[in-house]
This record gives C-alpha cells, sequence and structure tokens, in this order.
C-alpha cells in the first residue's frame, strides 16, 4: 500500500451544510408562555460559634496569669534572695562573734608558748654532727675506777661532766669517739650543781653549740648521747621532754632539772642532752627506776640539768675555778609543817643562825625568821631557797621577804660570794628511792614519796 498524502489544494474538503434549526411547536400558538426568571439561590451565612473568641480570650486569660505569675515570681524570688542574704549575713556574723568569743577565751585561759626554732634534723644527723664532741671520763678513786660521760665545750679542751663522776678522783683521763685518750685536770667544780670543768692539753676539739633549755617545752624531742655502763661508747637514745623545772634530789641537793623518757643509764652522766636543732640543752645527770612493792617496775624517767642553769657557773669555773655563788652568811632548816599549821606561820626557810659580819646581817635578818622570798623567787624551805639563790650572782642587789612575829618584811640585801673554801649549803637529808618505795596502790603513799624525792617546791 503506497502512502497517500493529504493535499488540501488538490483534494478539496467538501462543504459542509449548515444545521437546520426546527421550528417550535408553539411558535404559532396564540399564548404567550415566560419562564419565570431564575434566581440563584443566595448563600446564607453560618451563625459563628464563638470559638475564636473564646480562644482569644482563654489565651489573653493565660498569657496575664503567667505575665502576673512570672511578676509574683520575680517579686518573691528578689525577696528570698534578699531573705537568703540577710541570713547568711547574720549567720557569718554570729561566727565571727562566737570565733572572736573563742579566741578571746583561748588568750585567757591558754598561756602563750614559745616554741624554739627547730632545723628539722633527724636523730641520725643530730648523731653524725655531735658524735665526736662527745668523751667518756674516767676517775680513778679510792674505791675503784668511776666512769661517766662528757662533752668538748670548747676547742682548746674544756670539757663539761658531772661532778659525782669525778668526785675523790686522784687521777682523769678521758677517750674521745676515736678511742684517743688524753690526761685531764680538774678546773673547777661545785657538789650543789653537780657540775664539773675538765682541761685536756690541745687544740681543734670537736666542740658543741649551746642552745636554751628555756626554749623548750614538753613534747619536744630530744636526743642523749653518752656511754651506758662504761662500756657502750657513743650510745645514742631518743625520746621526749616529759616535765621541765623538777626539783631532785642527787647527793643531798635539790637541782633543777628537766625530766626526759630517753634512756639513761649509769655511764650517761655527764653527756649531753641535744635539742633537734643539734644544740645542747641539758647535762643528763640521773634516772629513777625500781620496783614497787607490788612488782611494777618504774622506768622511762630520766633526768638533765638545763644547760641555762649552768652558763654562768661555767664561765665562772673558766675564770676563776669556782662558782662565785650568792651567799647569805646564815644556818637555815626545813619548817615542821605540823609546827606551822598550828601556830599560823607560812611554810620557808627557818633561820636558826645569823653570822655576823654577812649580808645577812648587816640587812637586818635575825634567827627565828621565816624566809619565804628572794626577789620573785618563793621559798619554801632549803631546796627552794638554795634554787633562788642560784637565780642570782655575788654582789646582786635584791630584797629578802620573811616573817617574824605575825609581820611581813621585806629586807634590802646585796649578796655576798661565797668563800671558795666554805661547805656548800647545808643538804636536804636524802630520801633514798630504792628503800621507800610504797608497797601497794595508796595514793597517799605515792604523793609523799614522790614529794619528797622531787622536793617541797617541785611542780
Amino acid at each position: 500500500m503506497e502512502n497517500y498524502e493529504y493535499n488540501p489544494a488538490e483534494n478539496p474538503a467538501p462543504e459542509q451544510e449548515a444545521p437546520v434549526k426546527k421550528a417550535s411547536p408553539f411558535a404559532d400558538s396564540p399564548y404567550e408562555f415566560q419562564m419565570p426568571a431564575y434566581d440563584a439561590p443566595k448563600k446564607v451565612k453560618k451563625p459563628k460559634t464563638g470559638r475564636g473568641k473564646t480562644f482569644l480570650c482563654a489565651f489573653a486569660v493565660l498569657a496575664l496569669v503567667a505575665g502576673s505569675c512570672l511578676s509574683t515570681a520575680a517579686v518573691l524570688n528578689a525577696r528570698w534572695e534578699n531573705r537568703v542574704e540577710g541570713l547568711t549575713q547574720s549567720f557569718q556574723n554570729k561566727l565571727d562573734a562566737l570565733e572572736d568569743s573563742i579566741d578571746q577565751s583561748a588568750a585567757a585561759n591558754i598561756p602563750d608558748i614559745t616554741v624554739s626554732e627547730k632545723l628539722g634534723l633527724t636523730p641520725a644527723q643530730v648523731y653524725a654532727r655531735n658524735v665526736r664532741s662527745v668523751v667518756m671520763v674516767y676517775a680513778k678513786t679510792s674505791m675503784g675506777t668511776s666512769t661517766g660521760s662528757g662533752f668538748f665545750l670548747t676547742q682548746d679542751g674544756y670539757v663539761v661532766t658531772n661532778h659525782h663522776v669525778i668526785e675523790g678522783g686522784t687521777s682523769i683521763s678521758i677517750k674521745t669517739d676515736d678511742g684517743t685518750e688524753y690526761s685531764a685536770t680538774l678546773v673547777g667544780s661545785n657538789s650543789s650543781n653537780d657540775v664539773a670543768l675538765l682541761k685536756v692539753e690541745g687544740d681543734n676539739f670537736p666542740a658543741v653549740q649551746l642552745g636554751s633549755s628555756d626554749a623548750l617545752v614538753v613534747g619536744d624531742q630530744v636526743v642523749a648521747i653518752g656511754n651506758p655502763l662504761g662500756e657502750l661508747t657513743a650510745t645514742q637514745t631518743v625520746g621526749y621532754v616529759s616535765a621541765k623545772e623538777r626539783d631532785v634530789n642527787t647527793s643531798g641537793f635539790a637541782i633543777n632539772m628537766i625530766q626526759t623518757d630517753a634512756a639513761i643509764n649509769s655511764g650517761n652522766s655527764g653527756g649531753p642532752l641535744f635539742n633537734m636543732n643539734g644544740e645542747v640543752v641539758g647535762i643528763t645527770t640521773a634516772k629513777y627506776s625500781g620496783n614497787s612493792g607490788s612488782g611494777a617496775t618504774i622506768e622511762g624517767i630520766g633526768f638533765a640539768i638545763p644547760i641555762d642553769d649552768v652558763k654562768d657557773m661555767l664561765e665562772d669555773l673558766t675564770n676563776y675555778g669556782y662558782i662565785r655563788s650568792a651567799y647569805l652568811g646564815i644556818s637555815v632548816s626545813d619548817m615542821d609543817p605540823q609546827a606551822a599549821t598550828y601556830y599560823n606561820m607560812p611554810m620557808g626557810a627557818y633561820v636558826q643562825e645569823v653570822v655576823p659580819g654577812n649580808c645577812a646581817h648587816a640587812a637586818g635578818m635575825q634567827a627565828k625568821d621565816i624566809i619565804i622570798a628572794v626577789g620573785e623567787h618563793e621559798v619554801t624551805g632549803v631546796n627552794s631557797l638554795s634554787k633562788a639563790l642560784r637565780q642570782f650572782q655575788a654582789g646582786d642587789v635584791t630584797t629578802i621577804t620573811v616573817y617574824r612575829g605575825g609581820q611581813i618584811l621585806e629586807l634590802d640585801i646585796t649578796l655576798d660570794e661565797k668563800p671558795a673554801d666554805l661547805p656548800e649549803t647545808v643538804p636536804v637529808t636524802p630520801q633514798t628511792p630504792e628503800t621507800q618505795i610504797p608497797e601497794g596502790n595508796d595514793f597517799e603513799d605515792w604523793y609523799e614519796f614522790f614529794r619528797d624525792y622531787f622536793g617541797n617546791g617541785g611542780k
């Protein structure tokens, strides 16, 4: 079949006849018929239900309430913050007032304690620094050989030890840490203070440094180096200051002591007691031990003479060979407590005799006076009188307070110097702890025992 393309020019399309409109059957009708006009139905608006207004009103109410709540919350928050700030400030004020009250109470009731400066040396460092300064002391007596300890006070050979170590010695020698022995001469000693000064020939000896015993407080750590038992050379023991100002009777004299729990044994006497700065603060002197009647062992009670108490004495021994002690020129005894109570008299040192020509006589002191103070130092007996006089030197001017015939008198006095060949102050009869330890646990018995051993003036 051939393809055929239609060409309108060659083959025009047949014309189409217009459609014939049919006549209306009612065209010739005598009646006129009009179609009623058609009105399009009007749209009827539905009445509004009010939901939009309700929503708007609700929203407005909520906004109003929210705004009111926020405003109220802001006001309440501001008030709360002010209230909290006020309470905090009030609490802080009360806390500050309480702290001030505590500080004032502490200041009123707690003593001001001055603690010595500490370099923080360990016991090993104290030992390494000072062991070469500690020596063993030998004194040959008619009874045998007495041994003790000592230490180099100066580089030119002055050695400190206890009087009781060299007492009665016909020859004295020392041995240093390296085993070298030196012959020593006695420069001077004092039995009532239990201190002695020796001298060996030589120089460049390793001298100690002196510290302050007054700066010690109870609880301070201390180190003792010595020769316990006369055999265990260069032994170190470590402890603490247990108490201060203990009046201990040694060789019949009451001496002010530092109490320590550092182990001190026979052979340690005369050795140094160091603080943790590596400085000498005491001379180890005595220990107390024994067994009570119940079998309890008493240990850990050792004593050392405070170095501050003997510095001036050592200077006197170096310069004069004896201690230039203050001297009254009287003989005294302790008061009988029962008699003092019965006759309503104070406890003190009862004057038995006043030697003419001495300072007490010049000041107007009389026999039967009761000495109750020397300067600012209270006197309750012979022990405390000796202790008080050790606070002065010959030539010092002070006052002596005495009780006489119901009156208290103050006597101005210039203290004399005790003659070097005069015996020491009349000693107190010593109490021997080993034979008088109480049996049992009666408090009064033990109280009397320790009071007698440490002296009436003990604290």
